[in-house]
């Protein structure tokens, strides 16, 4: 869920309070509809915050201007948290760690922003305005914005875009080199013995390291990922052409993958399935190749490209990569952008979804490398009261569970909810089918935050 340029929310700056909670409603209610099982929503698009911050200003994409606060008091990402969560759904928070100023917005940059705050940090390239990833400062402003949301919120995961050094702008056909020769120059003075390209890998490597190392520290359980670029250099695998983000972006994905510096990778693999020169198939099957640690790998869809008169892709292309995926030996998931092109049920897309790949549910796939903890097995019963039959869990308050997997025998068929693992009790009528019959058999497992699994229970129901 894009919140630059307004791509998925708010619709537009300012848009009054109640109507940017009704959005974000229909966002998460649609996106449990559709199968999905996880919202990665973008909290920091450039230097700017899409929740409550202390550290950086408000962003101009929700109240219109940056820095001004919204016309009622309230949280967004809080908001979004606890709503995603009442629907089953993980929340990433999302951030960019070096756009300072996207073309997309028109007003003036806030007095605390960090470009206003130290101005030799951020270097105007092409349309925007960039934070430089050699200033270490600018490092320590990435970690402790992170920092402070992941301490302030129940976040599920971290998560980083492919921006890290900007991809590059042309004059002439010529690359626009990144302006920061002063930057590269002191740090050469102070002893640095690297080449410039390998101290811009370094300085971005040092980000993702240092935020690894941090992420598990204040909470082990929860994920971090990254989504770079869906090609890591031209020829690899071989029959590969287009952009290098090894020597263009300055990103070594490879390496955050194999060190398991990463808990999952969404490599951006927006290309078709049959597609000359970056076959869908070939790129995820090189991923997966890269992948020592054993982590997950992601790929990126681009739903955006449907509708798209360039493009000319349908809803099932999208059905053809999942496809593959599925064919690929330790992949065991995708990631959709953008949030629109579901929400908009382009060529039908999201409908094809809920009733073919995405018909059953499923949880975002388990971590035990953050943690294998098993989590305990409570009691469970059906109670009656004036609400009617309550199904009640024996909930402890140290019970560390994320989910209730709770699958309910209707007949000869089960139907599988997840459920938000703060919860003691909820209406069997919940668990009836679309048709409102009761089911006889409910069983419940929980679901730690890591994904691990403990013991299942199951009650007969009258």
């Amino acid at each position: 869920m894009a919140t630059v340029g307004n791509m998925d929310w708010p619709s537009r700056p300012g848009l009054p309070t109640d109507s940017a909670k009704r959005e974000l409603i229909r966002i998460l209610d649609h996106a449990a509809q559709t199968g999905l099982n996880a919202i990665v929503f973008q909290v920091r698009p450039a230097g700017d915050a899409l929740y409550v911050s202390r550290i950086e200003p408000w962003s101009e994409y929700l109240t219109g201007r940056q820095g001004r606060a919204p016309d009622t008091a309230w949280d967004p990402l809080a908001f979004v948290v606890r709503e995603a969560h009442a629907r089953g759904l993980e929340l990433h928070a999302w951030f960019n760690p070096y756009r300072a100023k996207d073309p997309t917005a028109k007003g003036p940059i806030a007095t605390n922003h960090l470009s206003r705050q130290y101005p030799a940090y951020a270097k105007p390239y092409g349309r925007y305005l960039w934070f430089d990833p050699g200033e270490p400062d600018v490092r320590k402003r990435t970690v402790r914005v992170v920092l402070d949301v992941l301490n302030r919120y129940d976040v599920d995961g971290i998560h980083l875009d492919d921006y890290f050094y900007p991809y590059p702008e042309q004059r002439r056909r010529v690359d626009i080199p990144f302006p920061d020769a002063t930057t590269f120059a002191l740090y050469r003075r102070t002893g640095g013995a690297l080449d410039r390209d390998d101290w811009r890998r370094d300085n971005v490597n040092r980000l993702v390291d240092t935020l690894r190392a941090e992420i598990t520290k204040a909470k082990p359980w929860v994920k971090f990922g990254i989504s770079p670029f869906g090609i890591w250099k031209p020829g690899e695998p071989k029959t590969v052409t287009g952009l290098d983000a090894f020597t263009k972006i300055f990103a070594d994905a490879r390496t955050w993958l194999a060190r398991g510096w990463v808990d999952y990778l969404v490599p951006q693999l927006y290309w078709g399935v049959e597609q000359d020169g970056q076959r869908f198939g070939e790129l995820l099957r090189w991923w997966q190749a890269q992948n020592d640690s054993s982590r997950h790998i992601w790929p990126g869809l681009a739903d955006y490209k449907i509708g798209d008169a360039r493009a000319k892709w349908r809803s099932g292309e999208i059905l053809r990569q999942i496809d593959t995926t599925r064919t690929v030996p330790g992949v065991a998931g995708a990631v959709h952008f953008q949030m629109t092109a579901l929400l908009e049920d382009r060529d039908s897309l999201a409908t094809v979804l809920a009733r073919g790949p995405y018909a059953s549910r499923a949880l975002v796939p388990a971590m035990p490398w953050k943690g294998a903890a098993v989590p305990r097995t409570p009691a469970i019963a059906i109670v009656e009261s004036r609400q009617g039959d309550m199904l009640t869990i024996a909930r402890r308050p140290t019970d560390d569970v994320r989910w209730w997997v709770i699958q309910a025998r209707i007949g000869t068929d089960w139907y599988v909810h997840v459920v938000d693992g703060a919860l003691s009790e909820m209406p069997v009528s919940r668990l009836e089918s679309p048709r409102g019959d009761r089911p006889d058999i409910v069983t419940l497992l929980p679901v730690g935050r890591t994904g691990v699994g403990g013991v299942p229970v199951a009650i007969r129901v009258r």
